[in-house]
């Protein structure tokens, strides 16, 4: 009668372990101890499998004065009808006795479904109970789980990402277990867990056994029940990981895909897909949505297969175009409180699937009183103030932000924490489309005392921006305002105005646009940038001249160009480090165009940063083709001012004509002014043919011809002999003028920029 039970036993057990295992993975809650003196231990079990994955749990537990075992859910399943995978959750509470330093598990069953001549498979995890000097709590293992079934095309594998996440910022490492298959071409890379091919692979089924260790990044002390501690040394090389875990999975390499590209016939994730690895964060009775798209274009994505808590709900939707949408919700329960749960998903089609991603959801339980909390984001600063009511047993004395040097401040009330977007450990995310800012209100440790007994404070908030670029369209207005945001650089704007005289502090006003201007009258603009970062300067790239408000108008006119001055008449001063003011002659464009507009090129870099586009200066051909800036810097951003309007000129009396061969001479200093339009001229002609570029530093003054024709007329002859020279060389310089004249109307090719002359 007793082996007839054993046998029925064997039987029962074999046939809920028959050869369906494709692997598991235990995820622990953070262990707490109990007013009785006991320390509670759950931990949730995944278990991988074909057609039914729903078999108890039958776990053996050293240490353990209790074994709860809950029910085992199915969490996931191929919905194709063929049986080909599926996933299981359990939960297990263990209760452990006080003085316990440790708790491990074991499992064991069979059979791995693989080709491969191995068939038990055995589980273990162990972790330590002591409590940690930086915690002042017990160890929280690593997280980690995958999917079902894992598959790849071998032509199309080189890496796998797995997730190794650990709630208390410890290092995680990831080797093969002892008793593993070894896989040859296949190595693991401890530092970021991931699978890694080094070689040709074969098709077929490969069993993977990992094991996650932590270790502190730092120097703690860890503390027995009883009163004693012990230290742990980063710099011990056999110092003990704090918490051992098994990882076991399958790995299916498929047949090669005529085309690896992703999108192409393996699925590609899309936005909004959450990236490897993300953090979220999750409250006890509010409902969480994760959102996934993916896109196949020659092939058809049936279903995402997901790894998740076990009242975790997908939604499949099946879009347009190949563009598939995956939708899961998540409304953590009370047990799910202080949770950190994996969740990893793939888009699956019949020939493949895509990449696995895995992302963590962070459980707190709700504040005790709601609507409390307040976060302000203004243009460089965030603050946050919590009602001290929510944070009961708090010691605010030793509360700080990221960088322990910035305090918090508080009241009988709240709790007031603040920071520029540039101090107090603030940290810079670039999530795509936005920019955040987070920082967090935490326990400072007290130096005065080696072990510590107070609740512990980790308590984020951030600040979110888009990143916009805010210009105006209408080019006919003034446009002093642009205001841009970059990833790495902070917000920062810049303004782009018209000034009246060389003393730049007297700006165009709005009711005077269009600005009205004469030939070879000078312009004046200015631009300056703004930035709540310290150690920011302003490079200007470019400048160009077109004769309507589009930039890449097919006639233009470069001022500058890639940092170096192209036009001979330009004044470029350096104000300072994040200012510049341009002075230039007015040109207008060949043809009936009585309009220019300018527009400029700029970017922000590092002062500090040697590889920066501003510290490489003026760019020639031979230079371009050499070096790149990959420094730290801003995208480039263009600003536009204009138009600029040409008024009709009347022709002055003292003017020289040419009636009848007589010439007439008016005064002393309209012949000047004769004398440097032609220069003027002259000089255009020069720099459409000079090959040499002037940087753009310091100040690049105008040299010459009209600076000796200036001195020229300084010089002590007598009036005689001045007045003999000035009419001689007005004469000779009017027929050249009309001569040059005549030869180009009659000419194919017309010049672009063309310079008034006298009729």
């Amino acid at each position: 009668m007793a082996a007839g039970v054993i046998l029925l036993m064997l039987l029962a057990v074999l046939g809920l372990t028959s050869a369906d295992f494709f692997g598991d993975s235990i995820s622990f809650m953070k262990p707490h101890k109990d007013p009785d003196g006991n320390i509670k231990v759950a931990f949730h079990h995944r278990q991988n499998g074909r057609n039914n994955c729903v078999h108890p749990s039958s776990y053996a537990c050293e240490k353990c004065t209790s074994f709860i075992n809950g029910s085992v859910i199915q969490t996931d399943q191929d919905n194709t009808g063929q049986g080909r995978w599926c996933q299981s959750e359990g939960h297990t509470m263990a209760n452990v006795s006080l003085n316990a330093s440790h708790i491990s598990l074991s499992n064991t069953g069979c059979c791995w479904a693989t080709n491969d001549t191995k068939t038990n498979w055995t589980a273990h995890a162990h972790l330590d109970l002591r409590t940690r000097s930086d915690t002042e709590a017990l160890n929280n293992c690593p997280v980690t789980t995958t999917v079902s079934s894992l598959r790849v095309p071998q032509n199309c594998f080189s890496s796998i990402h797995l997730l190794a996440y650990d709630p208390d910022g410890d290092h995680v490492k990831c080797h093969s277990s002892a008793e593993a298959t070894v896989h040859n071409n296949i190595t693991i890379n401890e530092t970021t867990c991931t699978l890694e091919k080094t070689g040709h692979v074969r098709n077929g089924v490969y069993i993977f056994e990992l094991m996650l260790e932590d270790f502190p990044t730092k120097k703690i002390n860890l503390s027995h029940a009883n009163g004693t501690s012990t230290y742990w040394e980063t710099s011990d090389e056999n110092a003990s990981p704090l918490c051992k875990l098994k990882l076991q999975f399958l790995l299916e390499i498929l047949p090669s895909l005529p085309n690896c590209e992703l999108g192409h016939v393996q699925p590609k994730f899309l936005e909004p897909t959450p990236k490897h690895k993300y953090v979220f964060h999750a409250t006890v009775g509010d409902k969480l949505i994760l959102h996934a798209k993916a896109q196949a274009h020659h092939a058809i994505i049936n279903d995402f297969q997901v790894s998740g808590p076990h009242n975790m709900k997908k939604h499949f939707n099946d879009g347009e175009y190949g563009k598939d949408e995956l939708t899961l919700t998540w409304t953590p329960q009370d047990s799910d409180a202080y949770r950190v749960a994996p969740v990893c998903f793939t888009a699956e089609t019949n020939e493949s699937q895509s990449e696995m991603r895995c992302v963590v959801v962070i459980v707190s339980k709700p504040a005790s009183v709601h609507g409390k909390t307040a976060v302000t984001c203004t243009a460089n600063q965030m603050m946050v103030a919590i009602d001290i009511s929510t944070l009961p047993e708090v010691d605010v004395n030793y509360l700080s932000l990221n960088d322990p040097s910035c305090l918090v401040t508080y009241n009988s009330t709240h709790i007031t924490g603040s920071a520029l977007f540039t101090n107090c450990g603030t940290i810079i995310e670039d999530e795509e489309k936005y920019i955040i800012f987070k920082n967090q209100i935490q326990t400072i440790p007290d130096p005065s005392k080696t072990v510590f007994r107070r609740k512990m404070v980790k308590i984020g908030f951030s600040c979110q921006f888009p990143k916009t670029a805010t210009i105006s369209s209408n080019y006919n207005v003034e446009k002093s305002d642009y205001i841009f945001s970059d990833s790495k650089l902070d917000s920062f704007s810049y303004s782009f105005d018209v000034y009246t005289d060389g003393n730049f502090t007297s700006k165009v006003q709005l009711s005077d646009y269009p600005v009205q201007i004469e030939f070879l009258q000078n312009i004046f603009l200015g631009i300056k940038a703004e930035s709540e970062l310290a150690n920011m300067s302003l490079f200007l790239d470019s400048c160009k001249a077109t004769p309507d408000d589009n930039p890449d108008n097919a006639d233009f006119y470069y001022l500058v160009k890639e940092g170096c001055v192209k036009d001979q008449s330009l004044n470029v001063k350096t104000v300072d480090i994040l200012s510049y003011h341009l002075e230039f002659q007015a040109f207008r464009f060949n043809g009936d165009n009585d309009q220019v507009y300018i527009t400029c090129t700029v970017l922000m870099c590092d002062v500090n940063d040697p590889l920066s586009r501003c510290a490489m200066g003026c760019l020639n051909e031979k230079f371009r083709r050499r070096r790149r800036a990959v420094g730290m810097q801003t995208s480039i951003h263009s600003l536009t001012q204009g138009p600029f309007q040409f008024v009709s000129e009347a022709v002055p009396s003292a003017a020289v004509h040419h009636n009848n061969g007589v010439v007439k001479i008016g005064h002393a200093d309209m012949i000047k002014a004769d004398v440097r339009k032609t220069t003027e001229m002259d000089y255009g002609d020069v720099m459409r043919k000079s090959d040499t570029p002037m940087p753009v530093s310091g100040e690049t003054k105008l040299r010459g011809g009209q600076m000796e024709i200036r001195e020229m007329f300084s010089t002590s002859i007598s009036t005689m002999v001045f007045g003999s020279a000035c009419s001689l060389s007005v004469v000779v310089l009017a027929v050249v003028v009309a001569y040059y004249t005549r030869k180009s109307k009659g000419g194919d090719q017309k010049p672009l920029l063309v310079y008034q002359s006298m009729n």
